[in-house]
C-alpha cells in the first residue's frame, strides 16, 4: 500500500534481504501482463461498471480473473481468480496507479476534478488520463461517454479503437440507452448498437447513473466477447455492490440506506435515486465529508448538491490520508452554513453518535435515512443493527 512508508520494519528487512517489494497496483500491473486486461476508470461508478462487467463476462463462460473496489452483493467478496485470459480491474487515478496497466479493454467513465491531495489541477488530473488512454493497446478497444470533453480529450491520445456511449438522446453515441423507465423491482432500459436495436434491458439496482454505468459495462462485455443473451440476464441477476444505495434495514419504521458518495456529482445522483425509490417520503441526508481539500476546493458544489434532502446533518470531515486534524470540525461547520444559504435545514454533528440520538428523538415512521460518504459513517447503521439485537435478546 502507498501508506505503508520505506520506514516499515517489513520493508526495510526485504531490503535487507533483496526482496523484491510491489506496490498493489504494481503488482496488478505484473499479473495483467500476460493476461487480455480490461480496465475501468473514470471518476465515478468504478466500481458498479467493474462488478457488472466481471459478471457479466463470468456468467458467459469467459471465466475472468476480476478485482473490485467493493464488495459484490451475490458473491460476498471483492474479487476472484479465473482460468480465462481476461483480468478485470477497477482502474484508480489517484497517484496515477492505473498507469501499471496496459489493458486491451477500456472505459474511462468521465473525468471530473478529485483528489485535490494529489493532482496539482485539473490540467494534471486530465494528463493522467490520457496518458492512461495512451497505454490501451493499439489493437484494443477504447470506450468513452459521448458527453464529456476531457474524456475525448483523453482519447485522442490513443492508438486504441475508440466508441462511444450515452444515456441521453441530446448525445450521438455508438451504444445508447433510451426509454428508461421505472419497475417494480429497478428500472427497464433498451439498448441500441450504432442505431440498431441490441437488447432489452433489466435491472434490479435503482438510478440513472446505474444506467450509465450498465450501459458501459454492456459494451465493454459485448467488446470483450460476451453474448447478448449472457449480457442482458446476467444484469438482471446482478445484486449490486456494498455501499451503493445499499438498504441495511429498518428502525422504528424508518428505511435506512447506505452509500459511498463523497463527491458533489455523486451525492446529486444518490439523491435524486431516493426520490426516484421513496418519493415525497421525508429524506435525512447524513454526511460525512471525506478529506478537507475535497470539501474546501468544491465547498460551492457540495452546498448545492442537497437539494433534494429535507434533513440534512453534517459531522465532523474524515482525513484520511491528510494531516490536518485541526480542521476537520471548521470545514464541515462551514459546509453547514453553506447548505444553510441555499435553503436546506442543516446542522453540524460532533460526532456519528449524534445522528443516532438525533433520528431516535426526531425521525418518524416513514421516514428515511441516507447515509452518505467515503469514510466510516456507515458505523451509524451498525449502531442500530445492535439495537434491534438487543431488542430481540431480551423480548
Amino acid at each position: 500500500s502507498p501508506a505503508i512508508g520505506v520506514s516499515n520494519p517489513e520493508r526495510q528487512a526485504a531490503t535487507r534481504n533483496q526482496i523484491p517489494q510491489l506496490s498493489y497496483n504494481e503488482m496488478l500491473g505484473y499479473l495483467m501482463r500476460d493476461r487480455d486486461g480490461v480496465c475501468i476508470a473514470g471518476t465515478h461508478g468504478k466500481s458498479t461498471t467493474t462488478a457488472m462487467t466481471a459478471t457479466i463476462l463470468s456468467d458467459a463462460g469467459l471465466s475472468p480473473s476480476a478485482i473490485v473496489g467493493a464488495e459484490l452483493i451475490s458473491r460476498e467478496t471483492s474479487g476472484w481468480s479465473g482460468t480465462g485470459p481476461l483480468f478485470v480491474v477497477e482502474s484508480c487515478e489517484f497517484q496515477r496507479s492505473f498507469l501499471q496497466f496496459h489493458p486491451k479493454y477500456a472505459v474511462v467513465l468521465g473525468i471530473e476534478a478529485d483528489h485535490f491531495d494529489y493532482f496539482r489541477d485539473s490540467d494534471d488530473l486530465n494528463s493522467a488520463f490520457g496518458q492512461f488512454s495512451s497505454q490501451v493497446q493499439s489493437d484494443g478497444k477504447l470506450l468513452i461517454p459521448a458527453n464529456c470533453p476531457a474524456a475525448q480529450e483523453a482519447a485522442s491520445r490513443s492508438d486504441a479503437e475508440v466508441t462511444t456511449f450515452s444515456t441521453s438522446l441530446e448525445f450521438s453515441a455508438d451504444w445508447m440507452a433510451t426509454d428508461v423507465r421505472k419497475t417494480e423491482f429497478g428500472q427497464r432500459f433498451r439498448v441500441f448498437h450504432h442505431g440498431l436495436f441490441y437488447s432489452e434491458i433489466s435491472l434490479q439496482v435503482p438510478g440513472l447513473h446505474t444506467v450509465q454505468n450498465a450501459v458501459a459495462a454492456i459494451a465493454l462485455s459485448h467488446l470483450a466477447g460476451a453474448e447478448k443473451t449472457d449480457i442482458r440476464e446476467s444484469l438482471y441477476e446482478f445484486q449490486g455492490i456494498r455501499r451503493r444505495f445499499e438498504p441495511v434495514g429498518w428502525w422504528r419504521g424508518i428505511a435506512m440506506v447506505d452509500d459511498y458518495a463523497h463527491h458533489p456529482t455523486a451525492i446529486c445522483a444518490t439523491l435524486a435515486t431516493t426520490r426516484e425509490v421513496f418519493g415525497k417520503r421525508k429524506v435525512w441526508a447524513a454526511f460525512q465529508p471525506h478529506q478537507v481539500s475535497r470539501t474546501v476546493a468544491l465547498m460551492d458544489d457540495f452546498s448545492k448538491s442537497f437539494s433534494q434532502a429535507d434533513e440534512v446533518l453534517i459531522v465532523p470531515a474524515y482525513a484520511a490520508r491528510e494531516d490536518v486534524d485541526s480542521e476537520v470540525e471548521q470545514v464541515s461547520l462551514e459546509l453547514v452554513d453553506k447548505i444553510s444559504s441555499q435553503g436546506i435545514s442543516a446542522r453540524y454533528c460532533p460526532a456519528l453518535d449524534q445522528i443516532v440520538s438525533t433520528i431516535d428523538d426526531e425521525a418518524q415512521p416513514g421516514d428515511v435515512l441516507l447515509t452518505m460518504g467515503a469514510g466510516d459513517i456507515d458505523q451509524v447503521h451498525h449502531e442500530f443493527t445492535r439495537r434491534l439485537q438487543r431488542n430481540h435478546t431480551t423480548q
